[in-house]
């Protein structure tokens, strides 16, 4: 029951930010009854969207939920005290929730109530799956995921610039998937130039699952005629600028529906990455892909704030005048170097997926 819980709270990452992505399923004489996930803007939760569709008596039900049940007023009345009322007689937790306004009182008001309660079941996979909700409440940031798509030696286009296609449809369509279970998706001023992408997911039947596009534009040139510009009323477009970005490139771009945002410059007068990953991270933002360029990949690594890597790799050689997937990290020695896990590995078509999580 777990597991189905689980594959529910899946069902809605990219949806919910800044809440997290839960699964709820409720539980009868074996059955199961009702079945809930955290809805689109976080609200309902997924404890009130099962409770709602449940069509009989809730007493004596077990009821399991992948995070810990909210104890606070906000939007809604708190879960915990929905249950309470619901007079189910059973709570399976996967994760206690670590926001201060919650963290333990949700499972505690369930126990003053007479409600048994189990904490732990599916607590790893819960944890992955809510990942960024859990950074940016215990750090303050999303989790960034860097998505690559090269050579078999790490190249992302020739020295001429030719990019299109390096991988295949398989692996741009599972591209296109990664968009839709995140909030928001990064690319960097250079690459916002150079492409002229839409950055929308063009899977069919998921285009309303675009997520919100940013810009690390430090003087906010993208241009008003761009595509990101002209469809800024469509999906969400942000642009993270510092204070040396001109008021007038500012303006035109607020013109066109675009959020500028300033952040704190580094010392080359770029956007600072610890600053962006911060202002990202008070607006609410979970889960961020980072898809170009190399420059931008080099100052998240630099920074250690990718968590997670996506490397789609294809068959075929560009040698070292191609474009690199990674920009300069400035090291010397391999002790510096970040360093990630391999988790899985899988073939799409003529080209290999790896997935790699950030190493301890």
């Amino acid at each position: 029951m777990m597991r189905a819980a689980l594959a529910l709270a899946r069902r809605s990452l990219g949806r919910t930010w800044p809440n997290p992505a839960v699964g709820c399923v409720i539980v009868k004489d074996g059955r199961v009854i009702a079945r809930g996930r955290t809805q689109e803007g976080g609200r309902p939760h997924a404890e009130a969207d099962a409770l709602a569709h449940a069509g009989e008596s809730l007493k004596g039900t077990t009821v399991y939920v992948t995070l810990e049940p909210c104890s606070h007023h906000g939007r809604t009345p708190p879960c915990a005290d929905a249950l309470v009322a619901a007079g189910v007689a059973r709570v399976v937790s996967a994760l206690e929730d670590p926001d201060p306004r919650v963290k333990g009182q949700g499972h505690a008001r369930l126990r003053a109530a007479g409600i048994a309660i189990d904490v732990g079941e599916g607590a790893a996979r819960a944890a992955e799956i809510n990942a960024g909700f859990l950074l940016r409440v215990t750090e303050g940031r999303p989790l960034f995921h860097l998505k690559l798509a090269s050579s078999l030696d790490g190249r992302i286009a020739t020295a001429s610039g030719e990019s299109k296609w390096i991988t295949g449809e398989a692996a741009r369509a599972d591209g296109q998937r990664l968009r839709a279970i995140h909030d928001a998706i990064l690319i960097g001023a250079g690459t916002a130039a150079a492409d002229d992408p839409e950055l929308t997911c063009r899977l069919p039947g998921l285009a309303a699952r675009s997520p919100i596009r940013i810009v690390l534009d430090s003087r906010a040139r993208l241009a008003p005629t761009s595509k990101l510009a002209t469809t800024a009323r469509l999906v969400q477009v942000w642009v993270l600028c510092t204070s040396a970005a001109p008021a007038a490139s500012r303006e035109a771009l607020q013109e066109r529906g675009v959020e500028v945002v300033e952040v704190a410059a580094n010392g080359e007068g770029r956007v600072d990455i610890a600053a962006a990953a911060r202002a990202l991270g008070e607006r609410g933002l979970t889960r961020v892909l980072i898809e170009g360029g190399g420059q931008v990949a080099a100052g998240f690594l630099k920074a250690g704030l990718v968590d997670r890597i996506s490397s789609y790799r294809a068959g075929l050689v560009l040698g070292g005048d191609g474009r690199s997937a990674v920009g300069e990290l400035g090291f010397n020695r391999l002790d510096f170097a970040p360093r990630f896990n391999l988790v899985a590995a899988r073939r799409l078509a003529g080209d290999t997926l790896e997935t790699w999580t950030r190493g301890t």
